[in-house]
């Protein structure tokens, strides 16, 4: 409150103890008090008197303006005549009230203060929407490189047509997938678990031999939910052709663990395969192949190792959780 008068400071704060919460008013009685009150405090409304000794209104204002834009700025004034308060509204105040019928001067106050809630309200609510956009627009840019990348290097290991067709509609299915799994968590962290029964539901004719041991709770960031998904999806895939998964009697194991202390907390996955035909390294290393190894480096900082035993493939990764 700007008000060099005492008494009429006083009939102010006694309009004002009838707002609830009872407000906290700090008064200020020239321009340097003024500033300085700006200077080191934060406040819901400023309500100013048009004529002081050495400052006026508009000026007050001005400053107002300047130092705190979204504040609502009311003049209580016993003078303030219409081209006055025309050219003050057109400055940026709020409203003004008469010292002769300051009885509405609560009401003024509680009025600004719930448009100025209100202001700031759809501020937030545009600037959330915002961000929404910019993170969309990042994932989506994000999404569609993989998707390129994906087309890219499925075409260069594809020996027809048709099988170009099958590996890339399958590896855009897996994609899709995980994406599923992260929207239904609202892109945030996501279960371990769900990551690998997403991965391997959509070959759940082996579910009874492809056998999961892990605990539930340990969450994933959605960049890792995303590898992991692709990474499982080409093992599996590689099962079913050449591994434990082509034959009547083979089965796989997938394991996790948490490992580290808290603030070095890892999961170290395994994939095992068994009972399978015999299995050895090939002989160029395919888009799966570098996928389950260097992408697994890259996406996820993680540490693999990949052996093509002649009982069966054994992959293993081990990766930060944060």
């Amino acid at each position: 409150m700007l008000e060099d008068s005492s008494v009429d400071a006083e009939l102010i704060e006694e309009q004002l103890s009838r707002i609830s919460p009872r407000p906290v008013i700090t008064r200020a009685v020239g321009k340097v008090s003024f500033i300085e009150a700006l200077e080191t405090r934060r406040f819901d409304i400023i309500l100013a008197d048009f004529s002081l000794p050495d400052f006026d209104g508009m000026a007050a204002l001005d400053i107002a303006s300047q130092m705190m834009p979204d504040v609502p700025f009311i003049f209580v004034s016993g003078v303030l005549g219409e081209d006055a308060a025309i050219e003050a509204f057109r400055r940026g105040a709020t409203d003004y009230v008469l010292k002769q019928r300051l009885v509405r001067l609560s009401s003024a106050v509680e009025r600004a203060l719930a448009e100025a809630r209100e202001r700031q309200e759809r501020k937030r609510a545009e600037l959330h929407k915002e961000l929404l956009v910019r993170e969309l627009s990042h994932r989506v840019k994000n999404t569609m490189a993989m998707v390129i990348s994906i087309i890219r290097r499925t075409a260069k290991g594809s020996t027809s047509i048709e099988d170009y067709q099958a590996r890339l509609v399958s590896r855009v299915s897996a994609l899709a997938g995980s994406h599923a799994l992260l929207f239904q968590s609202n892109w945030g962290e996501t279960d371990l678990g769900d990551v690998v029964r997403r991965a391997i539901e959509p070959h759940n004719t082996f579910a009874s031999r492809v056998h999961l041991d892990g605990p539930d709770g340990v969450y994933v960031p959605p960049k890792s939910a995303l590898s992991l998904g692709m990474i499982l999806h080409e093992l599996v895939t590689n099962a079913q052709k050449y591994g434990s998964l082509s034959g009547a009697q083979g089965k796989v194991d997938v394991t996790w663990e948490k490992v580290g202390k808290a603030d070095d907390a890892r999961v170290a996955l395994r994939w095992c395969e068994s009972g399978g035909p015999p299995v050895s390294a090939p002989q160029d290393a395919g888009f799966g192949t570098t996928l389950i190894t260097q992408g697994a480096e890259y996406e996820l900082h993680a540490e693999s190792e990949i052996r093509y035993e002649n009982t069966g493939l054994k992959y293993r990764v081990v990766f930060p959780l944060n």
